[in-house]
């Protein structure tokens, strides 16, 4: 009864987020009267704006993974090895943008560093692009810390440390050849998350008036009727192959470490 119980629940869940998923994707498919076609995929990948938008959110996302990897591993190391004591102080402020919202910050942003501050970032073209990778960064330092940190505390880092320093290594050295192939596989955990919140990300990038992915996907649900849809199905297609690919490095790495 209790196992004939549990999948009830399981089945309902799964009609409850799966439903919806099968309702959007098949109006997606339904532009041309009558019959199933990928037209409004096809009007979506000819769309100019579709090929900029999407370029230029996957560039941002590669470099905001690029400046987290940079700004974390050393941070959540040196905490680990140095300075323990700190680690809840840490973990509160890598938890602050899950609790302050991103207009809120991109408002900060707007008003500290705008033509007529001590730092004018938003009359360029360059200093708006930085602004937005911080904000980017921002948003996902809570995945990124964590997925690091729980990394960290699967290798014994201050004997893997002692041990590079007794063979003459640096810090660079250690954090590059040391540290950061061990946690590997959480540094990827993170990147993929972080790629996924980059790719739908709409309040920065509007706000700041970038051309990326997740405005462009607003103002087609404005204007449009069956292109939204097509769009969300890619994003949605985009999250969930991150998701697998955190699955699927853990899957590996586990196999990898396995006694042969």
């Amino acid at each position: 009864m209790k196992r004939a119980a549990a999948w009830a629940i399981l089945l309902l869940g799964m009609a409850y987020f799966i439903l919806p998923l099968i309702g959007m994707v098949e109006f997606s498919l339904s532009m041309k009267r009558g019959i199933y076609s990928f037209e409004a995929y096809r009007v979506v990948f000819a769309d100019p704006r579709f090929r900029e938008t999407f370029t230029y959110s996957v560039v941002m996302a590669v470099l905001t993974i690029l400046f987290g990897i940079l700004l974390v591993v050393p941070t959540a190391f040196w905490v680990r090895l140095k300075l323990p004591g700190l680690r809840p102080y840490i973990e509160f402020v890598t938890l602050l943008p899950l609790v302050i919202p991103a207009i809120v910050v991109v408002f900060g942003y707007i008003r500290l560093y705008n033509t007529s501050s001590w730092l004018p970032l938003t009359g360029t073209i360059g200093g708006t692009n930085l602004l937005l990778l911080f904000g980017y960064s921002m948003l996902s330092l809570p995945y990124m810390y964590r997925a690091i940190d729980t990394g960290l505390r699967t290798i014994d880092v201050a004997t893997l440390t002692e041990a590079a320093q007794s063979l003459g290594a640096g810090w660079v050295t250690i954090l590059a050849r040391i540290i950061l192939p061990n946690v590997l596989v959480a540094v990827l955990s993170g990147a993929f998350v972080t790629f996924a919140i980059v790719m739908g990300e709409f309040t920065l990038a509007a706000l700041l008036n970038r051309p990326a992915f997740g405005p462009y996907l607003q103002l087609m649900g404005a204007n449009r009727a069956y292109e939204p849809f097509a769009l969300a199905t890619i994003a949605f297609l985009i999250t969930w192959a991150c998701m697998g690919l955190i699955q699927l490095v853990t899957r590996l790495s586990k196999f990898d470490r396995a006694p042969k």
